[in-house]
């Protein structure tokens, strides 16, 4: 499995230091380098961790030297990348896949001078080594609310990769706001187990299509359930994951396409500050979890099949969350057997979050082992 946090090992905060001490040096100049688990044509996670590695060469100019490898396998071939690296110059390595984890710990301690930053990933064996992450449930509690209004069979999907916490985490966000959106909605969770395999992923959607599901959400790669969809001509409607997917927005007609909004992985900002970090001396071990009010989750333009109210309504959610005034996971929400979880008003803890391995209720199914 590859990026996501497995166990909740380690409390995340949003860019706080974690005991490693400010590199003041500074650097004039910087190799930055990425380690990328898929192709960066797969239009989604790959994708967009590389348009944040761009943004870096645009802020920074002839400073900065960008470089990568993609399509780089975890375990010891990404060790071997990651060495490579090291010994070719780079001076801050992201390593993109929470199944880097180990490797991105190993290669650091062997060169305490290079920076490494682990995306997903809550292990940092020393002080060179820093986390990232994003909310992205925030996101599918924005998207969860759209398909609960646009579903005319009242059945929604899910296209789950793994069943891992941040997965499980976002199909009950998805799921609460469609509920709340919609008391009738019901949920199909399909289980892809894979991150990205377009044939899969295809053959995933089409079976929830066929079992009369008319909005689907993927937590996996690639555009393959959005090139699904579109077969339904208009009868069933999906979302750009971890990137924008706006191929599938507009129809060659000009009538809406099946994407009718998307969840934006948008690294770009945390790569911007941690570079230029590193160049004046500010940078520091960090572990960071961010999302919409840092600018790390964003959501895609919405398509006209979209209804203007829910719009709308799906906005003042983003506004809201943008502004810190309503977090996704606000009670009274009960677990799958009915059993209390959040009281009325009580807000989830980050900790229950990065941790979960539980539906809410109203979710039927079991959670694979």
């Amino acid at each position: 499995m590859k990026r996501r946090v497995l166990l909740a090992t380690a409390a995340m905060g949003l860019g706080l230091a974690t005991g490693g001490a400010a590199f003041a040096q500074g650097m004039d100049n910087v190799k930055a380098c990425f380690v990328y688990v898929g192709p960066i044509g797969d239009g989604g996670w790959t994708y967009q961790h590389h348009q944040g590695a761009l943004a870096v060469k645009e802020a920074y100019g002839d400073k900065v030297e960008i470089a990568w490898q993609e399509s780089v396998p975890e375990g010891a071939d990404g060790e071997r990348v990651m060495t490579q690296m090291a010994l070719s110059g780079c001076n801050i390595i992201f390593t993109t896949s929470f199944g880097y984890m180990d490797a991105t710990n190993a290669v650091a301690g062997k060169f305490p001078d290079i920076k490494f930053e682990h995306a997903t990933g809550y292990k940092r064996e020393h002080p060179n080594v820093s986390t990232y992450n994003a909310r992205f449930y925030e996101g599918r509690a924005v998207v969860g609310h759209i398909a609960g209004k646009m579903t005319k069979t009242n059945k929604i999907g899910y296209l789950a990769s793994f069943p891992i916490p941040e997965v499980i985490m976002g199909i009950n966000a998805y799921f609460h706001h469609a509920k709340l959106a919609n008391p009738d909605v019901e949920l199909v969770v399909t289980w892809a187990y894979t991150w990205y395999d377009p044939a899969k992923e295809a053959d995933a959607a089409r079976a929830m299509l066929d079992q009369g599901v008319d909005v689907i959400t993927a937590h996996t790669d690639s555009t393959a359930p959005l090139a699904e969809i579109a077969k339904e001509g208009g009868n069933a409607w999906g979302f750009g994951q971890a990137s924008d997917m706006a191929a599938f927005m507009t129809n060659d007609d000009g009538s809406p396409g099946p994407r009718v909004a998307s969840i934006i992985d948008e690294w770009a900002p945390y790569y911007v500050k941690r570079v230029g970090a590193l160049m004046d001396g500010s940078y520091e071990q960090i572990d960071s979890w961010a999302g919409m009010p840092e600018g790390e989750v964003v959501i895609g333009e919405m398509n006209d099949a979209i209804p203007a109210d829910v719009k709308a309504e799906a906005q003042a959610m983003i506004d809201a969350i943008t502004a810190g005034d309503y977090h996704p996971f606000t009670g009274p929400i009960n677990r799958q057997d009915g059993s209390a979880w959040l009281a009325e008003g009580e807000v989830a803890d980050d900790g229950t979050l990065l941790g979960m391995t539980f539906y809410i209720e109203g979710i039927t199914g079991d959670i694979p082992q």
